[in-house]
């Protein structure tokens, strides 16, 4: 029994005990690389702008699609700084813990719980900014977008890894639904994009511009 449980928890990784969460730490790693690397191109945006106000990136695609607006809003620097520098130092948490699972880590409570915090609020970060940019700014930032990407698989897989392994509550119903959601995490992210994709279509008419 103590075997069959553990099997379930995708932070132990005592092979001894249970098999190693691979799937989880290479979506974790996939991902934090493909968020580190937005944040850094729009760093590197964000330097172009303010050297040169009228500066061409390479972001901008179209009228709707462009990251300009983005860097220039007050909601692009929501703490007195540029948001990117949040992801730069957000997405290293990721890949290390992703890192560390492959190679055998196991963590205590107070650290998933921790973990999951951090997942929560970049989540929470992240929807605001989709709707300021569909429903205020008017425009879809190409590296903003492939942050969004990034983090709706992590923050369903981690939340929902977490209920189902006990991080949250020990209560068998609702770690026996979250483990029954987590094997359709893939469907459920299709879904969350489709979501964005719709809203920004038809708030935006983002087809007719490109």
């Amino acid at each position: 029994m103590h075997i069959h449980t553990a099997c379930h928890n995708p932070w132990v990784t005592d092979t001894s005990v249970a098999r190693r969460p691979i799937a989880y730490a290479i979506v974790l790693i996939v991902a934090g690389v493909a968020g580190l690397f937005a944040a850094f191109q729009l760093t590197l945006d964000k330097f172009a702008v303010l050297i040169n106000p009228d500066a061409n990136l390479t972001c901008n695609i179209s009228v709707v699609v462009e990251c300009a607006t983005n860097l220039g809003s007050s909601q692009g620097s929501l703490f007195g700084f540029p948001n990117p520098l949040l992801g730069l130092a957000g997405w290293v948490a990721p890949i290390v813990v992703g890192a560390a699972l492959l190679a055998g880590a196991r963590f205590d409570r107070w650290f998933r719980v921790a973990f999951l915090v951090g997942i929560l609020a970049a989540m929470s970060l992240v929807v605001f900014l989709i709707t300021t940019s569909i429903f205020v700014l008017g425009t879809l930032c190409i590296w903003c977008m492939l942050t969004w990407a990034a983090i709706i698989p992590v923050f369903w897989m981690v939340s929902l890894g977490s209920l189902r392994d006990g991080t949250i509550t020990g209560n068998p119903g609702v770690r026996s639904v979250a483990g029954s959601l987590y094997t359709w995490i893939p469907a459920i992210t299709l879904v969350s994009y489709l979501v964005i994709a719709v809203l920004a279509q038809l708030r935006l008419d983002v087809l007719s511009t490109l």
